[in-house]
């Protein structure tokens, strides 16, 4: 049985509602282990409200966070799967299909009007239309069997300022990386305000690389399944007292999500971190068979 364009523009608008606007349960039980944990009062409050309100924006399909998020498409693709259509109609119906979502959460209008320097300077202000707003560019993949898997994830602007992307003078100690993404993360996490945070972290031999793998992490990552080193990262930036939106306790990271990329010979190694927010990774995958 084949999959059809209308089915692919479907499940983007499909999964950018639900991502918008529901936990997945890992992410539930993340929280839900963290309130056990937490002995302050104040940050226990907090991480009770967050996961209330959780339950809110699913019942009432509403946004998680008043900032909505930049869309950031991807689909996978079984080497056995048959589409009715070509790679430029499923691309299209990604596209059309996250305006179709950014319309129906309702997303925030956020799309600049003008081009170039004008779009920079927003000399000519916003679209009203949140479906203007263009996502990232899709990402693709072929994977095995006959499924096709479309999965949006909404990254928000506050993480986004604190994060960043540059080279590590590793000297082949990989634990040079790790402790340089502890480092950062320390170094921004104050700074962020809707914590506790996830740091996702992409590891790679160039910028994009490792941009690429930091938005993978995102798109992979599990709370319930956490990598000796995820759970070593998580551990040294709660150990800072931040806490749950600045407010001290022991929960200022709730888990952690990293993607190494491959590696150049006797090169550098570029490191990707981004702190992102209580509510993220806002994520939904939908399958099509």
């Amino acid at each position: 049985m084949s999959i059809s364009i209308k089915d692919i523009r479907a499940a983007a608008c499909e999964a950018l509602v639900k991502g918008s606007s529901t936990f997945r349960p890992d992410q539930i039980r993340a929280y839900e282990r963290a309130i056990l944990k937490e002995t302050d009062e104040k940050a226990k409050w907090v991480l009770e409200k967050t996961l209330e309100n959780s339950k809110i924006s699913e019942m009432d399909i509403r946004p998680l966070c008043d900032d909505t998020g930049i869309p950031h498409p991807f689909i996978e693709i079984g080497k056995d799967a048959i589409i009715d259509g070509t790679m430029y109609e499923v691309l299209e119906a990604i596209k059309l299909g996250v305006a179709d979502g950014l319309r129906e959460l309702p997303g925030r209008p956020m799309a600049v009007k003008g081009e170039g320097l004008e779009r920079l300077a927003q000399k000519h202000g916003l679209y009203e239309d949140p479906g203007m707003l263009l996502p990232a560019p899709t990402n693709v993949r072929i994977i095995d069997g006959n499924e096709v898997k479309v999965t949006v994830i909404m990254q928000g602007g506050g993480p986004e300022i604190r994060s960043k992307t540059y080279h590590v003078f590793h000297k082949h100690e990989e634990m040079q990386l790790i402790d340089t993404a502890v480092e950062w993360s320390l170094e921004m996490v104050a700074k962020l305000g809707c914590t506790p945070c996830i740091p996702a972290i992409g590891i790679g031999r160039t910028h994009y690389e490792a941009s690429s793998m930091m938005v993978e992490a995102l798109k992979d990552g599990n709370f319930d399944i956490q990598s000796d080193i995820e759970q070593y990262i998580t551990d040294k930036i709660n150990e800072s007292g931040v806490g749950p939106l600045g407010l001290g306790g022991k929960t200022t990271a709730l888990g952690t999500f990293v993607k190494i990329g491959e590696a150049r010979g006797s090169g550098v190694r570029i490191l990707c971190v981004r702190l992102s927010c209580c509510f993220e990774p806002r994520k939904a995958t939908i399958i099509l068979k």
